[in-house]
């Protein structure tokens, strides 16, 4: 299999994921909440090109509607990708080969997101090393098209789509995170992050905290990570 093929084999691959669905769904959300907030169709459009990530997205739009500095949306939105780069190096040493380049990586790197990352670590060691790159690419390509479109639907969709199906939509995405995360939890710490954000997220939102979403995960990991090490103390 060629590096052309490859990428093939992941459009295919992608298109028929269940993960386009949750996709589609995740985005005309977030289109939907872009126009809300007064942004325009092509600012939300290249925003997902050049973000690429859900979560980071939200975190902008909200934070930049809600009249945050730059240096704060800046620093919000690095926070919430540091996650991504665990996801970057497990992934590179499964599709790179002695012959791969360093500006291939990169953009297979900017494509990395939860859905490809998913699929590509699943389904990449079946594909020829050779092709691996390639099929990454082709994943990443083909998700990122069905989230731009998606959003773009979504914030022309705004006009006519009840509040409480964007939010719903919107959930889409955290409810697949919170699906992993308990089945993958194995120690005491990954419950604890798990109960105080729960906790701490309405409580934050309701109060209208600004960046609420940073500080549900800043306070709850640390809350979780500090009551580890002292029950491992004693």
């Amino acid at each position: 299999m060629t590096a052309a093929q490859g990428f093939r084999h992941g459009l295919r691959t992608a298109i028929v994921s269940v993960f386009a669905l949750v996709l589609v769904g995740t985005y005309v959300s977030v289109g939907a909440l872009a126009h809300d907030f007064g942004f325009s169709a092509s600012w939300v459009a290249a925003q997902t090109v050049l973000i690429w990530a859900a979560p980071a997205q939200v975190i902008m739009i909200t934070a930049m509607g809600a009249g945050a500095s730059p240096l704060e949306v800046a620093i919000a939105v690095g926070l919430s990708a540091v996650r991504l780069m665990p996801m970057v190096v497990a992934l590179l040493p499964i599709l790179r080969t002695p012959r791969t380049r360093g500006w291939q990586l990169v953009i297979t790197a900017h494509f990395t997101a939860a859905s490809m990352w998913i699929e590509a670590l699943r389904l990449a060691p079946d594909v020829p090393r050779e092709a691996r790159i390639g099929f990454a690419n082709g994943l990443g390509v083909a998700f990122m098209s069905v989230a731009v479109a998606s959003a773009v639907g979504g914030y022309f969709l705004a006009f006519s789509l009840p509040t409480a199906l964007v939010a719903a939509l919107l959930f889409l995405t955290p409810s697949s995170f919170l699906i992993g995360a308990i089945r993958n939890s194995r120690r005491m710490v990954d419950w604890l992050a798990l109960a105080f954000g729960l906790a701490l997220a309405p409580v934050l939102a309701l109060g209208a905290v600004r960046l609420d979403l940073l500080w549900t995960g800043l306070v709850g990991g640390t809350a979780a990570y500090l009551v580890q090490r002292l029950r491992g103390g004693r």
